[in-house]
């Protein structure tokens, strides 16, 4: 749905292709199946098979001059770099990070157990402010949160949905005070150009913790680079899937390779055992999921 057709008749045939590939991965039907778990093959166009340092290779096809496209918002409006865990998305959104000119502003936030916690007896000498620092999970900002001007970034929450700002929304920095952050929209079309956040309790849902705890920070992080379950949902002109890692869920591979417009936009580097750039991955897919819908 997401392919853009071309009045030029050849290149209808390769988004065809490319349209059937996709669904095949989706669907599974690409080589033997092992509880699951199926080895295909990159389409030589598509798959970066040479590289040495893969954050740096990666990056640089997905943001070719870097430096000289910071003033410009459309840049990153229709790219990300997708990854399959969080471990992989910080490293490589600190690696762009780093190249970017100027000090970053950090914000650290204010973790807490919560009352009705309090009330279940647990032994609170375990639970120290620097324990519940170190928690991450989907869906939470990280204790330390660190900006530039100029960098994108992703809300985390439903902040003003009727102005645009819901879960999931790509955003700007273009203002970092004490308590907000300024930001703008990506696309120049919202009537609204500059909008500020505050910081929020966030509650997190899904956190491997027994106890329930509020985090005090702002509902953002740097989208670079993106989980491909953060993905959903999103369109792009250009995307890299950096698998260092296999996918690891169903369905997983096919939601990546999907959140493109077209054939060229799209470039996979993926990682052997070994440390070398390869053109084969793991497709995760459980046909019984499809006989129960």
């Amino acid at each position: 749905m997401r392919l853009q057709v071309s009045s030029d008749i050849e290149e209808n045939k390769s988004i065809e292709d490319f349209a059937k590939w996709i669904l095949n991965v989706g669907d599974g039907k690409l080589g033997h199946s092992e509880d699951g778990e199926t080895v295909i093959e990159i389409p030589d166009d598509i798959c970066v098979k040479y590289s040495k340092n893969h954050v740096a290779d990666i990056v640089d096809l997905l943001y070719p001059n870097l430096i000289a496209e910071l003033s410009n918002v459309n840049f990153f409006q229709d790219r990300a770099i997708l990854c399959p865990t969080l471990e992989i998305v910080e490293k490589v959104n600190d690696y762009v990070m780093s190249l970017i000119p100027g000090e970053y502003k950090e914000y650290l936030s204010c973790d807490t157990i919560t009352k009705c916690d309090e009330e279940l007896g647990i032994d609170h000498r375990w639970i120290t402010p620097e324990f519940l620092n170190d928690i991450k999970c989907s869906g939470l900002p990280n204790h330390v949160l660190q900006l530039k001007i100029g960098v994108p970034i992703m809300l985390l929450r439903n902040v003003d949905v009727a102005s645009g700002l819901c879960n999931g929304t790509r955003l700007i920095v273009v203002e970092l005070g004490i308590n907000v952050i300024g930001v703008s929209f990506m696309e120049n079309s919202r009537k609204t150009n500059k909008v500020y956040i505050p910081r929020m309790n966030l509650i997190p849902s899904g956190a491997n913790v027994s106890i329930t705890f509020q985090r005090l920070q702002f509902p953002l992080c740097v989208c670079f680079a993106m989980s491909i379950n953060k993905s959903q949902g999103q369109t792009l002109a250009n995307v890299g899937l950096y698998l260092p890692r296999s996918v690891f869920s169903h369905g997983q591979l096919y939601v990546a390779l999907s959140r493109v417009k077209n054939r060229k936009g799209l470039k996979v580097l993926v990682v052997n055992d070994v440390g070398e750039a390869c053109s084969s991955t793991i497709n995760v897919v459980y046909p019984e999921v499809f006989r129960k819908i």
